[in-house]
């Protein structure tokens, strides 16, 4: 078999055996230094599983922003859905119509004569729960508008209709009969 030329130089005696150890070592801390220093696919990589991780980090952000936000909006739902479970007001007999506007179309609840009055003079409001129509207190329907104003449906806010008169009534000397009924 043929002896390396280390084997050789060590059988001449012209080495000794901490000189070659040495030498491997050294040979061994060049070849690491220039796998490090040189640029190429290692940095490369590195570079492209970053930028990996950074994207998957926006996503996993905006996705956790998208769940905070659905969460919040169902806990308001939630909220607006018990103040209407726990606040509405019985309709009566429901032997009175009363027309309202929802999304530009007319509609109609059948209330009773007292339940007409309170939502005519603002005592009484009406919101919109699931798909039907429920009556609840001024009070209620302010905390309602708080939180989503599409679930108030008709509101007569007394304090806006005299503001928007500026205090004076251009009709106040006619009066309104008794059997009329929007």
């Amino acid at each position: 078999m043929a002896k390396s030329l280390q084997d050789q130089l060590l059988g001449l005696g012209l080495v000794d055996e901490n000189r070659i150890k040495k030498a491997k070592n050294d040979k061994y801390k060049q070849n690491t230094q220039k796998d490090k220093k040189k640029p190429g696919i290692v940095d490369e990589h590195k570079l492209q599983a970053q930028k990996a991780q950074a994207e998957k980090a926006e996503r996993d952000r905006q996705l956790n922003l998208q769940r905070k936000e659905d969460a919040e909006r169902q806990a308001v739902a939630a909220q607006i859905k018990q103040l209407i479970e726990t606040h509405r007001q019985p309709k009566g007999d429901g032997d009175v119509p009363y027309n309202f506007i929802d999304n530009s179309k007319v509609k109609r609840i059948f209330v009773s004569e007292a339940t007409r009055e309170q939502i005519a003079h603002g005592k009484s409001a009406i919101v919109r729960l699931n798909k039907q129509y429920e009556i609840v207190p001024a009070e209620i329907a302010e905390k309602i508008r708080l939180r989503n104003e599409k679930n108030v449906v008709f509101y007569n806010d007394p304090q806006q209709s005299a503001s928007k008169d500026g205090g004076e009534d251009p009709y106040a000397d006619y009066k309104i009969p008794d059997d009329l009924i929007w």
